[in-house]
C-alpha cells in the first residue's frame, strides 16, 4: 500500500511543478486577446517580456516579474483569458477602450496585488464575478460601458481598498448591496443607467469618503436616505420615478409606505423576480416547502469528507515538497537583486518593494545622469539638449539637506517633494520621482525630458533643472520655489479666516493660467504641441505678484500609463475631468478647456466644489447667488456675469460646443481692456 502511494505522490510531483513561465502566460494571453495577431506583434516566443520595446505594454519589476499591462485603445477584439491570473506580481490590468467579447474570467480574483482593473468600453457580458470581492489590494474598478448583466455581488463590500467603482451603461440588475457601505475609502460609485430595483441602502450614506453616487436611469424606489443630502451636487438620481424624498431637488414627498421601505437595510423580497439578481444581503429565506427539497443523508456526508481528507493528505505532501524547491529559487533570485544596489531611495521600504511600471534599467547613471550615452550612441540627442539643465545628485542632496524630513513638502502615490535651496541661495522645489513610476523606454523618457525643457512661459513654474540617480532608483526635478502656495489654499476660505484674493486680481489669475494653456497648446519651435491633461486648482500656483503658474506641465511624458492614470483619479473626483473622457479615453485640447471651465467657477465662487446651483446662477445672471460672499460686493455685475458665461461655455458637455483657448483670451482682453 504504501508503495502505491509513493508511485501515485511521484506520478503528481511533476504537474505540480511545470507551471508555465510568465513568457508562456503572456503568450496566451496574446493568443486569446489578439487572436489574428494585428496588435500585439511585438509579443513573441523569442523576446523577454522585460526587456523595452520586446513585449508592447508590458512592464516588469526590478525583479523582472511581470506588473502591468497597458493595452488601452489597441484594438483588440478577442476575449480576456484566464492565463492572466498566473501574473502575480500583476498590480495593474488596462484592457480599456477595446473590443473586448465574452465573460471576465474568475481567475482574475486570484491576482493578490492587482490595484487597478481597467475593462471599460469593451463588449464583455456575464455576470460580474462574486471572486472579485477577495481582491483585496483593488483600488479602481472599472467595469462602464460594457454589456454586463446579473445583480451586484455582495462581495464587493469586501474591498477596503477601493476608492472608484464605475458599473454605468451595464445591463445590471437586482438590487444594490449595502454592503458597498462599508467601503470606506470609496470616493466615487457610479451605477447609473444600468436596470437596478429596490431602495437606496441607508448604510450606503455611511461610506466616509464618498464624494460621487450616480444612480440615474434605474428602476429604484422608496425614500432616498437624508445623509445623502451632504453630497450635494455629487449625489444626482434623475430617471428613478419610484424615488422620494425631503430635501432632494425634484423629488416627490414620500408617502408613508415609502418611507418604511426606503428604511430597510436592503430592499425587500420583490415579487416575480429572478432570485438571482437579488444580493445575499437581502436574507431571502430558501423556499422549501415543496416536495423538490433535499436534504444529503449521513452516509453521503461521511463519504464525501473521507475522500477531501484522502486528497488532501496528498496534495499536502507535495505542496511542501513544491514550496521547499521555490524557496531555494527564490533565494538565489533575492540574493541576485539584493547585490544589484547599494544606495537606497528616500522612502526605501516602499520603492524597492513597489511593484508598478518597469524601471528605467537600459539607463546608466553616473553621479548625475549623462543622458548623452559617454560610450553609446543611437539615442538621438546632442550635448546642447540638456547641458545647461544636468544637476549631479551632490548638488540635489546639499539643497534639500539630505533629503531631510524637515524639508518634506509632501508625497503623492508617485512622488516626493521637498523644498531645498541651492548655491545661489534661490529657493526651489525637488520632485522625486521613483525610477520604477517613469517610461521604460529610454527614447520616450529622453523624449519627454526635451519636452520638459523646452517649456518656458510666464504662466508656467520653470524647470532648473534634472538629476537621475541609478542607485537611489529616482529622477529628480527641481523647479523654482513658488511662495505663495496653491489656488486650492484660496478656496473655501471661512469669512474672517484666511486670506481672499480681490476681485481684479481673481480676473488676472484666470487670465494668467489661460495665456499658460494657450503656451502648452501652440507648437513653436522646438516645442511641439502639448496637451496638460491635469489641470486642477492644486496645480495652479501663485506667486507674490498674484502671477498663476501652471505646474506639472508635460510630467505626463515621463510617467508610466499606470502612474499618469492613476493621477487622475483625484481629477475625476473633483470634476476637472472632461465627459467625453470616460468614451474616448484620449485627451484634447478641449478637455484642457473644460478642466480650466471648472477653474473659472471656483475662482468666481471660492468654493472647491462646483453644484449644480452655482452653474444655475451662471446660466441665469443670478450673481450675488455666483460670486464669492468674502468679497462683500466688491467686484462688477458685468464682469462676473461674462465669466459665468465663459465658465460655462468651457464646460459644455459636448467638445465641439467648447470654444478654443484663443477664443477665450480674446473674450478675456476684451473684458480686461475694459475694465
Amino acid at each position: 500500500m504504501s508503495e502505491l502511494f509513493l508511485l501515485f505522490l511521484l506520478s503528481i510531483l511533476p504537474f505540480s511543478l511545470s507551471s508555465p513561465t510568465e513568457r508562456e502566460l503572456l503568450l496566451q494571453i496574446k493568443a486569446s486577446l489578439d487572436p489574428d495577431n494585428r496588435f500585439l506583434s511585438s509579443w513573441t516566443p523569442y523576446s523577454d517580456p522585460c526587456t523595452a520595446g520586446s513585449f508592447d505594454g508590458v512592464a516588469c519589476n526590478g525583479e523582472g516579474r511581470v506588473v502591468n499591462i497597458s493595452l488601452q485603445g489597441k484594438g483588440l477584439s478577442g476575449q480576456i483569458p484566464a492565463a492572466l491570473g498566473g501574473l502575480k506580481s500583476l498590480t495593474g490590468l488596462y484592457l480599456h477602450f477595446n473590443a473586448l467579447s465574452g465573460e471576465i474570467p474568475k481567475e482574475i480574483a486570484t491576482l493578490p496585488q492587482l490595484s487597478d482593473l481597467y475593462l471599460n468600453v469593451n463588449n464583455l457580458s456575464g455576470e460580474i464575478p462574486p471572486h472579485i470581492g477577495n481582491m483585496t489590494n483593488l483600488q479602481v474598478l472599472q467595469l462602464c460601458y460594457n454589456r454586463l448583466t446579473g445583480g451586484l455581488p455582495t462581495q464587493l463590500g469586501s474591498l477596503h481598498k477601493l476608492t472608484v467603482l464605475a458599473l454605468q451603461y451595464n445591463g445590471l440588475t437586482g438590487a444594490i448591496p449595502a454592503s458597498l457601505g462599508d467601503l470606506e475609502m470609496l470616493t466615487r460609485l457610479d451605477l447609473s443607467f444600468n436596470n437596478l430595483f429596490g431602495s437606496v441602502p441607508v448604510k450606503l450614506a455611511d461610506a466616509p469618503m464618498l464624494k460621487v453616487l450616480d444612480i440615474r436611469n434605474n428602476t429604484l424606489s422608496g425614500n432616498v436616505p437624508p445623509a445623502l443630502k451632504r453630497l450635494n451636487a455629487g449625489f444626482q438620481y434623475g430617471n428613478n420615478l419610484g424615488l422620494c424624498g425631503v430635501g432632494f431637488p425634484n423629488l416627490k414627498y414620500c408617502a408613508e409606505s415609502s418611507q418604511v421601505y426606503g428604511n430597510r437595510p436592503e430592499p425587500f423580497k420583490p415579487t416575480g423576480l429572478n432570485r438571482k439578481n437579488i444580493p445575499e444581503s437581502a436574507d431571502l429565506q430558501p423556499d422549501c416547502s415543496n416536495t423538490n427539497c433535499s436534504r444529503p443523508s449521513g452516509s453521503t456526508k461521511i463519504g464525501l469528507v473521507s475522500g477531501i481528507v484522502g486528497v488532501f493528505l496528498v496534495l499536502t505532501v507535495a505542496s511542501l515538497f513544491t514550496f521547499a524547491w521555490y524557496r531555494r529559487r527564490k533565494q538565489r533570485i533575492g540574493s541576485a537583486f539584493d547585490a544589484s544596489d547599494s544606495r537606497l531611495s528616500t522612502d526605501q521600504v516602499k520603492e524597492v518593494n513597489r511593484r508598478s511600471a518597469s524601471p528605467l534599467i537600459s539607463l546608466e547613471y553616473s553621479n548625475g545622469w549623462d543622458p548623452l550615452d559617454k560610450g553609446r550612441s543611437g539615442n538621438g540627442f546632442s550635448q546642447e539638449v540638456f547641458e545647461s539643465f544636468m544637476f549631479n545628485l551632490e548638488e540635489v542632496e546639499r539643497a534639500t539637506q539630505c533629503f531631510s524630513e524637515a524639508n518634506l513638502l509632501g508625497k503623492s502615490n508617485f512622488s516626493a517633494i521637498y523644498k531645498g535651496s541651492l548655491r545661489d541661495s534661490s529657493a526651489v522645489v525637488v520632485k522625486c520621482i521613483a525610477k520604477t513610476s517613469c517610461k521604460s523606454d529610454e527614447s520616450e523618457f529622453l523624449q519627454g525630458l526635451k519636452i520638459l525643457t523646452s517649456l518656458k512661459h510666464e504662466n508656467l513654474v520653470r524647470l532648473r533643472g534634472f538629476c537621475c540617480s541609478k542607485g537611489r532608483g529616482e529622477c529628480f526635478l527641481i523647479y523654482d520655489y513658488v511662495h505663495n502656495g496653491n489656488l486650492l489654499q484660496y478656496l473655501d476660505v471661512k469669512q474672517g479666516c484666511g486670506k481672499v484674493i480681490e476681485w481684479s486680481s481673481r480676473i488676472s489669475i484666470i487670465y494668467g493660467i489661460a495665456k499658460g494653456i494657450r503656451y502648452l497648446h501652440e507648437s513653436k519651435g522646438s516645442k511641439p504641441a502639448l496637451v496638460h491633461q491635469n489641470i486642477s486648482a492644486e496645480k495652479v500656483l501663485i506667486d507674490n505678484r498674484s502671477n498663476p503658474l501652471l505646474s506639472d506641465s508635460g510630467l505626463h511624458k515621463l510617467l508610466a500609463d499606470d502612474i499618469v492614470f492613476s493621477t487622475l483619479k483625484a481629477s475625476a473626483a473633483m470634476g476637472y475631468l472632461a465627459p467625453e473622457y470616460t468614451t474616448t479615453g484620449r485627451f484634447t485640447e478641449k478637455s484642457d478647456v473644460y478642466a480650466f471651465g471648472m477653474i473659472v467657477f471656483q475662482i468666481l465662487s471660492g468654493k472647491r466644489k462646483i453644484t449644480q446651483l452655482i452653474r444655475h446662477a451662471a446660466e441665469t445672471c443670478k450673481v450675488e447667488d455666483l460670486i464669492d460672499m468674502n468679497l462683500d460686493g466688491k467686484y462688477s455685475d458685468s464682469e462676473a456675469t461674462k465669466l459665468g458665461r465663459i465658465a460655462l461655455l468651457c464646460t459644455h458637455e459636448s467638445p465641439y460646443h467648447r470654444p478654443s483657448i484663443d477664443n477665450v483670451i480674446q473674450e478675456l482682453s476684451g473684458l480686461l481692456s475694459s475694465s
